[in-house]
C-alpha cells in the first residue's frame, strides 16, 4: 500500500524522492587478505553468521539527501 512521504529533514519535500532497495548477500572473507572465502547464495550460513533483518526499503530526499528507513519518512508525512 502506497502512503504519502515527507522528509523530517527539510522538512518541505512531499514529492522527490529516490527509493533504495536494499539487496544483502552473506558472505565469509578472509581477515588477511580480503578476498571472499565463502558466498552463502543458498542462505545456509555457519553458526555465528547472523542474517541481515533490516529494511527492506530506505528512502533518500532528492531535496536534501538525507537517507533514512521509509517508516520515518511516512511517520512524518502522518504529522502534515
Amino acid at each position: 500500500m502506497n502512503k504519502p512521504y515527507r522528509c523530517p529533514n527539510c522538512k518541505t519535500n512531499k514529492t522527490r524522492f529516490n527509493k533504495i532497495e536494499q539487496v544483502a548477500q552473506p558472505i565469509k572473507i578472509d581477515a588477511t587478505t580480503g578476498e571472499t572465502i565463502n558466498n552463502y547464495q543458498d542462505g545456509n550460513v555457519e553458526v555465528f553468521h547472523t542474517i541481515y533483518q533490516g529494511p527492506k526499503y530506505r528512502v533518500q530526499c532528492a531535496s536534501c539527501g538525507l537517507i533514512e528507513d521509509e517508516k520515518t519518512f511516512i511517520q512524518f508525512a502522518q504529522l502534515d
